[in-house]
């Protein structure tokens, strides 16, 4: 290996060097931000997250740009690349629409904000978590069994997506009782309002106004009279998704045991067989 050959391996493999150490150095010093100056500042931790994940990227599209700018051989293979940049544009372009798309749609997140990391939303009927992570390819959910769920950017762009936390972290809880036709409406309508107005979670969500005509916390509505059963739902308020979900387990056990107690049918579905006489 001669003087001239040994220089420039150096140079590729120092360059290398120089940009994998600047890019953890950076990320480091991103997280160190993100973990400080987003509440002080009150900025969105997504900002600062999607810039650490960029950065690697950047700093190793520089490094190959300086080693082929100051190689001759790599110079003169990157000549005859443009030479030819018709045919390969459109190969290279071709190949990677969806890494491209991806990219785009990522910028486009970040700029517009549908979602923010930390944020609780939910993509699908499977995909309902709180965001944990925004890179320049896909965002990453951790849904409520802990597992990660990996979405590229250019489909989660396309989708309707429910954030909970957007503006607001409280939700209005919508739980469904049904009851035996024989059963008393007025008296499980009451159960259920006792029930869930006495849980610690529920928020007292009224207005001044509804507060004078003494309206309920709680409202419960008949919604259904169905094959077997008559619907109610309860209208509750709390703090958040979690709460949300505290309160339903919570409630459907207390209001199961009440209803047992005062006699309150919870119906299944019932099937009248009739046999006809073939003589």
């Amino acid at each position: 290996m001669n003087d001239e050959t040994l220089r420039y391996v150096l140079l590729i493999f120092g360059t290398l060097f120089v940009v994998t150490v600047t890019s953890l150095f950076l990320r480091k010093l991103i997280s160190i931000a993100i973990k400080k100056n987003s509440k002080i500042l009150g900025v969105s931790p997504t900002t600062y997250v999607f810039l650490k994940n960029s950065i690697s990227f950047i700093l190793y599209s520089v490094g190959i740009f300086w080693i082929f700018y100051n190689i001759p051989y790599f110079k003169t293979l990157g000549s005859a690349l443009f030479a030819g940049a018709g045919i390969f544009a459109a190969v290279i372009g071709f190949a990677s629409q969806k890494a491209f798309s991806n990219i785009i749609s990522g910028l486009f997140i970040l700029i517009f904000k549908p979602f923010r990391v930390g944020d609780i939303i939910e993509v699908s009927a499977n995909s309902k978590g709180v965001v944990e992570e925004i890179t320049l390819r896909h965002t990453v959910i951790r849904d409520y069994e802990f597992r990660r769920v990996v979405i590229p950017n250019a489909i989660i762009s396309e989708q309707t997506i429910i954030n909970s936390t957007i503006t607001d972290e409280k939700i209005r809880k919508h739980i469904e009782i049904g009851i035996s036709y024989e059963s008393d409406i007025d008296l499980a309508i009451k159960i259920i309002q006792q029930v869930i107005e006495k849980h610690p979670l529920v928020l007292d969500n009224r207005t001044n106004e509804e507060k004078e005509l003494n309206e309920p916390i709680v409202p419960i509505k008949l919604i259904g009279l169905g094959d077997f059963a008559v619907t109610l739902k309860a209208y509750a308020w709390v703090k958040n998704n979690a709460d949300s979900f505290a309160l339903l387990t919570d409630s459907l056990y207390s209001i199961k045991k009440e209803f047992v107690k005062q006699g309150i049918d919870i119906p299944y579905p019932h099937r009248t067989i009739v046999y006809k006489d073939k003589k």
